[in-house]
């Protein structure tokens, strides 16, 4: 596999650090989990399971070495610091300064280890006013303004039902990571990188930033080409009281269907921008859409050009048969499904090791094959 002999050393919980290293250790990378020996990541507990770890847990921790070290002692530190000695990347996920309080900062860790890529998530990043301020994926959207685009019909904020802030994060985060790997190789020598949660939202942003940049106004979704302006870039309610999605606006999916519904004079409607102009259209498509089932409609608009989708229950999603034939859900010798890995390469693709790590499993295993330490007693 692509990765295969990197070494990272990964002190992240709950999500988006451990998403990064994920998909380093499907394409080979060794990564060593360090947790607490008391309770070790939170997400082993969060939400269903099987008994032995959460859904969650094992979706982004599988195939990685668990190592439980107590980092407020001197020998769990000095571990630690030897564990990173040979490393390739380092990743850690807490409050800017908790890391340097622990002496486990970049700093101490570059000492040891020039050639390191040390990347740190934080909400807010490294400095500025936010800096120390606690938050999780839900108040970082907030922040970043994100919610006030995601509006339901009175134009009231709701939540996403993904976790964005964290995983556009992490993406941030990996590629960081790669970038510093790559100047690494040339150079011998890493780098810090500093992820703020808060940027890596606003960097989702940039095909609906035209009203800010240009005109400094708030835009108004119910008005934008893709937060419901669109006659054709919104979700529809069906005659069983299920939702299909329109989500092409190009003129030629648009003429498409409303030729097949025998309305060619709304075609013109569409060329107009999103918003009142294409209101006729939306209004059509609004009752025609429930006259039919969900199923029915499914049917139907298969046979056309158009882009659009039935709005599916995650068990309808994950059982759908083209996940199936693409192989995109995995599911372990226990029984436990995976979301395989996304990154697809021709030569050596990923080959991920399911197997979820226990609390500590690996910490003799792991510091047995480190070199020896001159007679040192820590681990």
């Amino acid at each position: 596999m692509k990765l295969t002999g990197l070494k990272v050393v990964d002190l992240s919980v709950f999500l988006p650090g451990p998403y990064v290293t994920q998909i380093l250790a499907d394409h080979g990378a060794t990564v060593i989990k360090v947790e607490s020996p008391h309770e070790g990541d939170p997400a082993r507990s969060i939400g269903m399971g099987d008994g032995t770890a959460s859904a969650f847990f094992w979706g982004v921790n599988r195939g990685k070495k668990s190592v439980a070290l107590d980092l407020k002692t001197d020998d769990g530190k000095e571990a630690l610091l030897r564990l990173c000695g040979d490393a390739d990347v380092f990743i850690e996920a807490f409050r800017p300064g908790v890391m340097k309080r622990l002496g486990i900062d970049y700093e101490a860790i570059r000492t040891r280890n020039p050639k390191i890529v040390y990347c740190s998530i934080s909400a807010f990043g490294q400095d500025g006013p936010y800096r120390d301020r606690p938050a999780h994926d839900l108040a970082v959207q907030a922040l970043s303004g994100a919610q006030s685009l995601t509006v339901d019909a009175r134009g009231m904020p709701t939540q996403s039902g993904i976790a964005i802030a964290d995983i556009s994060s992490g993406l941030q985060a990996l590629a960081g990571i790669l970038i510093g790997l790559f100047r690494a190789r040339e150079t011998g020598l890493g780098d810090y990188i500093d992820i703020s949660m808060h940027e890596a939202v606003l960097s989702t942003f940039p095909n609906v930033l035209g009203p800010l940049f240009v005109a400094s106004v708030q835009p108004v979704p119910s008005q934008e080409r893709t937060t419901g302006g669109g006659a054709f870039y919104r979700i529809y309610e069906t005659g069983d009281g299920r939702h299909i999605a329109l989500g092409g606006q190009e003129l030629k999916f648009c003429a498409t269907l409303l030729e097949h519904f025998k309305r060619p004079d709304l075609i013109e409607f569409c060329r107009l921008p999103p918003g009142p102009g294409q209101a006729p259209v939306a209004k059509f498509l609004a009752e025609r859409f429930r006259t039919q089932t969900l199923a029915e409609w499914d049917s139907e608009l298969s046979t056309l050009n158009i882009c659009y989708g039935p709005v599916k229950t995650l068990p309808e999603a994950f059982a759908d048969p083209h996940l199936k034939s693409r192989d995109a859900i995995l599911v372990d010798e226990k029984g436990r499904q995976h979301v395989a890995p996304v990154i697809r390469f021709l030569n050596e693709p990923a080959c991920p090791d399911l197997n979820v790590p226990r609390l500590g499993e690996h910490t003799s295993t792991v510091f047995d094959s480190l070199p020896p330490t001159n007679g040192s007693s820590i681990l």
